[in-house]
């Protein structure tokens, strides 16, 4: 029996490619063991149970990036993470660890190279994270989504994905329907991703009446620290609906339902997008290395997408874009064709093979 422990947390951009690639595994073998390692502070607490694969959790070890308190920690609570999941590996008698990045997996690839468990690697971002040039470092196979990634070894893939995302199940009408919209009335999907954004909600709350008076219907996924009370669904005379929601499980349908989408730009945001030949209007996040503009760039520059900064991103230059994006003849057909084609679509597949080839 083929047993192998998985690494992955925090976001969306962690847990998705994590889920998809485990469910590949499973596709390929049936009766192989797998053990999912995370922090108590990820969205991984709900998604990986959810996903029917069992979870283990370890202390997160954040990485400083400057002298602070937790810089002076690190010694103690990376011995400390790396012990448990030394632990987790050995109660699972693992025959390989795969690592998806974050603060999970520094401990997890640490421990597999003391114990000599094979260790397979995938990144996400264009920049790779510091766990994962670390990971590459010893890994039996290290695995890519964007061409421009540099790690030791390093194959291009592309991102681990759903088979709801690669494969749909639904027509842009039952997708619709599913979340009480009308079926034939164009889409714009809002979406911060797993925790919501907040700059984003807040012009969308602003531009709102805008957006329905064109006869755009909304769907919006606020995240659930933001969802309140207030937000209810909005009728406009023209026959449009503004209808927010705190979260979306099986964030395919919403991908199918939607004609345009407004979003950030992680890695599993631009990939599954793109795949599902859905033109988004990209806000990157405002901080960290600037990652999120280079995960959008490609798809930018090929017209599949438009790229607004954060601080830009004010209700009439919302209006404005989305304006010029409907009203041009042509413009949304001519956008999604160049999202499809531009990733491949195989790379749950690809890293299950791989997987299990570490393994064996």
């Amino acid at each position: 029996m083929t047993s192998i422990v998985m690494a992955g947390g925090g976001t969306a951009g962690h847990t998705s490619p994590l889920i998809a690639t485990a469910k590949a595994i499973l596709e390929r073998r049936p009766d192989a063991e797998i053990v999912c390692i995370g922090t108590a502070k990820g969205l991984e607490t709900r998604v990986i149970p959810e996903a029917g694969l069992e979870l283990k959790l370890i202390d997160p070890v954040p990485l400083p990036r400057t002298i602070n308190l937790d810089l002076v920690k690190l010694p103690y609570t990376l011995t400390k993470s790396v012990l448990q999941a030394r632990t987790i590996l050995k109660d699972a008698r693992a025959d390989a660890l795969v690592g998806f990045g974050g603060y999970v997996s520094i401990p997890a690839y640490l421990a597999a190279r003391t114990m000599n468990v094979p260790v397979v690697v995938h990144e996400a971002n264009k920049l790779a994270g510091i766990a994962n040039k670390v990971g590459a470092k010893f890994a039996r196979y290290t695995a890519t989504t964007f061409k421009e990634t540099q790690l030791p070894g390093g194959k291009l893939i592309g991102m681990p994905m759903r088979r709801s995302i690669t494969n749909p199940e639904l027509t842009e009408q039952e997708a619709r329907a599913s979340f009480g919209l009308d079926p034939d009335r164009p889409t714009l999907l809002v979406s911060g991703g797993s925790q919501g954004a907040r700059s984003i909600n807040l012009a969308v709350e602003a531009a709102m009446s805008s957006i329905l008076t064109e006869g755009i219907q909304i769907l919006h996924v606020l995240g659930p620290k933001n969802f309140t009370d207030q937000h209810v669904v909005v009728r406009h005379s023209s026959g449009a609906e503004y209808r927010p929601v705190p979260f979306v499980e099986d964030m395919a349908v919403a991908y199918t339902a939607a004609t345009l989408m407004l979003g950030r730009a992680g890695a599993g945001t631009v990939m599954e997008s793109a795949v599902s030949g859905l033109p988004v209007i990209f806000v990157p996040l405002p901080y960290g290395n600037g990652e999120q503009a280079k995960n959008a760039a490609e798809l930018v520059a090929a017209d599949a997408g438009v790229l607004v900064s954060d601080d830009q991103l004010t209700p009439d230059r919302l209006i404005t874009i989305i304006r010029d994006i409907f009203g041009t003849p042509g413009r949304l057909d001519a956008m999604s064709a160049a999202c499809r084609g531009v990733y491949p679509t195989d790379a749950a597949d690809v890293l299950a093979d791989a997987t299990l080839a570490a393994a064996n």
